[in-house]
């Protein structure tokens, strides 16, 4: 079996090692945390005297139906059970008022005709400039060729979006989708989210929710069944070159190697990074002594906190803000005064409950930053050297930095490795 080293144990080097595990390479992973997952990972938080660790996820990371290799990927670790799936999207106004948005029964891309003419939070002239907005979105996404060199937010104004229908709908659905502020994002990732995720299939939309830990769909049992492929915790790789990884002072002797480490990690072992920025990602964990809420998930609609997602019984909840530059300087008590404030107006119950603990994640560099002109940085998964390959949400995947796209440059990756080994294989699916 030809031999392969993988630089990093996050979504794209998993991947990677999943799927050409499973076409017969012998892959030894090597990831210098003590656990797998990246930035999609989950950890225990210190216990304070008397009290038990909380394991947390570092954020809260979801998917939709659309992210179709994410999807296989989880089914080669045997843990798709493990994500559940949401129908309906909860929109809340400061106050407590609800709007949801789910599909009917007509065909896409009008399933959501109904449920979106009796949402509460836009009025009549909103959803007016929406409905042609999306119209034009059909039309333009194959068309138009200026979508990686403009901003999502020039193309809304453009269309003549009601601000309101910027601020309560595409800003709450794009700017969590691409960790990125809309003036900031390329107007094709806009595209690529609510064609994929809204208007293509009626069942893309629906949200997955991990129902355990993140770390924990990546554990040693999934593993097992892929008995060729050996993981190297606490093991960071300190140079990447042709000849293979170095770990430890020692040179891992490999056929094939794929460097999947964080772009901001390339020069430190050796290769050029690309120019790209960050985006950062702030989440928010609340512990309350009694109910909160009901809802398993919410979007908070004209505040600073951007998602609710009840983790446990509606008395732990975590607040996520992406694209959270204004938060950078804020101490961790002021994010968490701020989140109480923000949730008094959404759920009056927190008015009478007590905080008992709270934890704050800032994730400066969450993801790289998907501004217009930025595609053209983002590197191949071939390299200099005919044996090293990238892998990295980072690279030439077509998606933006999610989960989706992670797993997509670690699937290009290993097909790469395949043809350079005379045993081509597919494991990239195509978009729906």
């Amino acid at each position: 079996m030809p031999k392969v080293a993988i630089a990093g144990g996050g979504l794209a080097g998993l991947a990677a090692a999943a799927a050409l595990g499973g076409a017969g390479f012998a892959v030894d992973l090597f990831e210098a945390r003590p656990f797998l997952g990246g930035r999609a990972t989950s950890y225990p938080v210190p216990a304070s005297s008397g009290e038990e660790a909380e394991t947390i996820d570092n954020c809260q990371h979801i998917l939709l139906r659309c992210c179709t290799n994410l999807l296989n990927f989880y089914d080669r670790l045997g843990v798709r059970d493990q994500i559940r799936f949401y129908r309906e999207f909860y929109f809340i106004e400061p106050g407590g008022r609800i709007s949801i948005l789910r599909r009917g029964r007509l065909p896409a891309p009008f399933h959501f005709t109904g449920s979106f003419l009796r949402l509460h939070c836009l009025d009549r002239h909103d959803k007016i400039a929406i409905a042609r907005a999306m119209m034009a979105l059909r039309r333009e996404r194959t068309r138009r060729k200026d979508l990686h060199r403009i901003s999502m937010l020039d193309w809304l104004l453009q269309k003549r979006q009601t601000p309101r229908a910027i601020d309560r709908f595409w800003r709450q659905v794009l700017v969590s989708a691409v960790n990125e502020d809309l003036d900031r994002m390329a107007a094709a990732h806009g595209f690529q989210v609510f064609w994929l995720g809204f208007l293509a299939r009626a069942d893309s939309y629906e949200m997955g929710v991990p129902a355990v830990p993140l770390a924990q769909l990546y554990a040693a049992e999934a593993w097992q069944k892929l008995s060729n492929v050996r993981i190297h915790l606490r093991c960071p790789v300190e140079r990447i070159g042709r000849e293979g990884l170095t770990v430890n002072g020692q040179l891992i002797a490999s056929d094939y190697s794929i460097c999947a480490l964080p772009f901001e990690r390339l020069e430190a072992v050796g290769l050029e990074a690309p120019h790209l920025e960050h985006s950062p990602i702030t989440g928010v964990h609340l512990w309350f002594d009694r109910e909160i809420t009901t809802l398993p998930h919410a979007t908070l609609l004209d505040r600073t906190m951007q998602w609710m997602f009840n983790k446990n019984g509606g008395r732990y909840l975590q607040l996520v803000v992406s694209a959270s530059r204004d938060l950078t300087n804020l101490s961790r008590n002021d994010i968490v005064d701020l989140a109480i404030g923000d949730l008094r107006l959404f759920f009056p119950r927190v008015r009478e409950a007590k905080l008992l603990k709270s934890h704050v994640v800032k994730e400066q560099r969450a993801t790289f930053s998907a501004a217009p002109e930025t595609e053209s940085l983002r590197p191949p998964t071939a390299t200099r050297f005919p044996n090293l390959f990238l892998a990295g949400d980072w690279t030439a995947t077509g998606w933006p930095a999610t989960m989706e796209g992670a797993v997509r440059s670690g699937y290009i990756a290993a097909e790469a490795i395949t043809a350079a080994a005379s045993s081509p294989k597919r494991f990239l699916l195509p978009d729906d």
